[in-house]
């Protein structure tokens, strides 16, 4: 029995070993990458922001590789689809954490997808990073007032987003009645919508109507009838572009021919499938970028963009660009690639050449840049101004 004892003993032992090995082995080849997880809505209600933003993040990704890496170890993008759902984008964020061990969190695109994880990554202490989650509450709880340790994002946030808007519909429109029309399902477009009734009453305009729909909804005819009969001179619509085509789509069929606006939820190609070209004329938007611009850094990525992809970049493209610059360079100078060491390294992010602006972030974790008005004319959009932070 003793003997069989000890055989049970160096059979167990031998498995341990042959365990240790390999895992030592797995250990050796994953030391050869960084894994850094990718949160995106690559379908349903928004998968356009999601698409254009993952090839922004391999875009830049593959240049890095090629150019050696980070800290000798090239970088690996482990990426699932959120189906653009909150519940799914939490149920991601514990995957990428708990099981596929990731350093980081890049995404997601929207403020509501973004917000249903937060939490789940402070718990476990891995960074997340943003390309354009623009609500406050993203990097900063609203019910304590402190900033969230754990979370950053690459973009301006909602309140500069719709004070820009909100002033150029002043001085530059020269228009004094709004309606707004919001999502209140959204924290995206709710956030929006409260900073630009805020800064607009603040410059003297009126606001005679505060709609509210629904992300479910498909027939607006009945509120922008309601909002036709009060006669405004300009419709606040901060919402995603599937929605905000057919509210553009059937205001015009409606008869509603006035300018209409919103934020970077608007840029996507489908918008003008969905609006059609000359319903989006006399439309605006603020936005992180845009490919006209002639700085050399935004005409190089374009180029390569189109080079990679055989289209042209949008802004989420450019964001998510820029958001893989931004945390490249914080683990550069975390000297690992660890989740401790790159959230202190993240708080400290000055100056990084990005597509979108040249990226600081503040106290709050949030990037101070500036934002692009744009103008859509026959379904193409143009240039009107750069509004410094």
């Amino acid at each position: 029995m003793r003997k069989g004892f000890v055989r049970g003993v160096a059979a167990g032992l031998l498995s341990f070993l042959l365990l240790f090995a390999s895992a030592c082995g797995n250990k050796s080849e994953s030391s050869d990458v960084i894994k850094i997880g990718a949160n995106l809505e690559l379908s349903g209600n928004v998968a356009t922001l999601g698409q254009s933003g993952l090839n922004g993040i391999m875009l830049a990704v593959d240049e890095i590789n090629n150019a050696g890496g980070v800290l000798g170890k090239k970088i690996e993008i482990v990426k699932y689809d959120n189906k653009s759902d909150n519940t799914e984008a939490a149920s991601v964020a514990t995957r990428l954490i708990t099981q596929d061990k990731v350093v980081a969190i890049i995404g997601s695109m929207t403020s509501g997808n973004t917000l249903s994880y937060v939490n789940i990554a402070e718990t476990n202490k891995v960074p997340v990073i943003s390309p354009s989650a623009t609500n406050p509450d993203v990097t900063v709880d609203p019910k304590t007032g402190k900033v969230r340790e754990y979370i950053f994002r690459t973009c301006f946030i909602d309140p500069f987003q719709g004070t820009a808007m909100a002033k150029f519909v002043l001085n530059e429109l020269k228009l004094k009645k709004v309606a707004v029309l919001k999502d209140n399902t959204a924290p995206y477009s709710v956030g929006l919508a409260k900073f630009f009734v805020e800064a607009f009453k603040a410059g003297g305009g009126e606001i005679l109507a505060d709609e509210n729909y629904t992300s479910q909804d498909q027939d607006f005819r009945s509120v922008l009838t309601k909002i036709k009969n009060l006669k405004p001179e300009f419709i606040y619509v901060p919402g995603y572009y599937e929605q905000v085509g057919q509210i553009v789509k059937q205001a015009r069929e409606l008869g509603i021919n006035v300018p209409m606006g919103g934020g970077d939820g608007w840029d996507s190609p489908k918008l003008v499938e969905i609006a059609g070209a000359a319903a989006l004329n006399n439309t605006f938007i603020t936005n992180h970028y845009s490919s006209l611009m002639p700085d050399p850094k935004v005409q190089d990525f374009v180029k390569k963009y189109k080079e990679k992809y055989s289209s042209e970049p949008d802004a989420m493209a450019a964001v998510g660009y820029d958001t893989v610059l931004v945390l490249v360079d914080a683990i550069k100078r975390a000297g690992e690639a660890t989740p401790e060491k790159i959230k202190e390294a993240l708080k400290t992010t000055k100056n990084v050449e990005g597509v979108t602006a040249k990226i600081s972030l503040d106290e709050n974790h949030n990037a101070v840049k500036g934002l692009v008005i744009l103008e859509y004319k026959d379904g193409k959009q143009t240039y009107k101004a750069y509004v410094n932070p």
